[in-house]
């Protein structure tokens, strides 16, 4: 759905900082696992299946890092940032719900925390996940869209690529959001973003 590109900006500044609030750099000075650069290349997929009406994700499954989580539906808080999933959930995920349902025509947004002061979170693993990787999104109505990464990128938060990851689509695609890189204990937070980009190649 389109939007004027200061909002999304916005947006996207907020999120990045509602996501690292709670990155708490327990895994040493490395932090998370980071996807290789090659990764970022998109390796595009058919974006010629089935497009789904609207219906609210309940459960995303990542086969390949060992991910089934539910998801909570994310808003805009008062502030016009987005929300994140709950602090004291860290095994939740959440969907935000001011961009495609997962199965629709556009960018659907699913977010989880890479950290929580008990260790790693739902996200921890995502900087593992490579082109032709799969992802599944159960919905209310019963079906289940299936999605294949195209590419994994790092980005450092005062370059989140906005309208890459909110601009429109003419296909179902998915952007999976967690933090990354190196923990600045200064700042209190992730220096990056990981953010995986995938498109409906199958629906069950």
């Amino acid at each position: 759905m389109p939007r004027k590109l200061g909002l999304w900006t916005m947006w996207a500044v907020l999120l990045a900082v509602g996501l690292v609030t709670l990155g708490l750099g327990l895994r040493g000075p490395a932090g998370p696992p980071r996807p290789p650069a090659w990764a970022a290349t998109p390796r595009p997929v058919d974006h010629g299946g089935p497009v789904l009406t609207r219906s609210a994700p309940v459960q995303v499954a990542v086969p390949s890092i060992g991910v089934r989580a539910p998801l909570a539906r994310l808003g805009v808080g008062r502030d016009g940032s987005v929300q994140v999933p709950a602090a004291d959930r860290p095994d939740e995920a959440g969907w935000y719900d001011g961009e495609a349902t997962p199965g629709e025509r556009g960018p659907a947004v699913i977010l989880g925390h890479v950290d929580s002061s008990e260790g790693a979170a739902v996200f921890y693993d995502l900087g593992r996940l490579r082109p032709g990787h799969r992802v599944e999104v159960n919905r209310a109505d019963g079906r289940v869209a299936v999605f294949t990464v195209e590419s994994v990128e790092r980005v450092a938060k005062d370059r989140f690529p906005t309208r890459r990851v909110y601009g429109p689509l003419d296909h179902p695609g998915l952007r999976l959001i967690t933090c990354g890189g190196s923990f600045d204990r200064a700042g209190g937070g992730y220096r990056d973003n990981i953010i995986v980009y995938a498109a409906q190649t199958a629906v069950r």
